[in-house]
């Protein structure tokens, strides 16, 4: 399966890619010669990061039949000092609103979608550390 996405120089540092039937921009800071009218691609691979195991976290509890609510993936990530800088250590912390007693089923999930579905993790795991942490909200 091949996935294409096409991506046009805009203005500035910016771009619009096309993926599918959607649009995407992206920019870069001032201080990077941007006008920051949009996300930058790094940070893009952040939340394609924490969309991707987002989305197996989703699926896997709702087969579990565990109930939850406010889910919030954020990635916190370290950049090399030399070009190209490149994320070298991302964390990932994972806060969900849930019972207790379900924070073994959420941690099993977390491991599945970190070792076996989100593919997204599995680049990320070639150039980078990734640590994660886990905190149940009180629901």
């Amino acid at each position: 399966m091949s996935h294409i996405v096409s991506t046009s120089y805009g203005s500035g540092m910016s771009f619009t890619s096309h993926i599918d039937s959607h649009t995407l921009k992206m920019d870069t800071s001032a201080s990077d010669g941007g006008h920051d009218t949009a996300p930058s691609p790094k940070k893009l691979m952040l939340a394609s990061l924490t969309g991707c195991t987002g989305v197996d976290i989703v699926s896997i509890l709702e087969k579990m039949k565990v109930p939850f609510s406010d889910l919030t993936i954020t990635a916190i990530a370290e950049l090399s000092e030399e070009h190209p800088k490149i994320y070298h250590h991302v964390k990932l912390e994972y806060r969900i609103k849930m019972n207790e007693a379900d924070k073994p089923k959420m941690e099993r999930a977390i491991q599945l979608s970190e070792e076996k579905y989100c593919g997204v993790m599995a680049m990320f795991r070639e150039f980078a550390t990734i640590e994660t942490t886990l905190e149940i909200l009180a629901n």
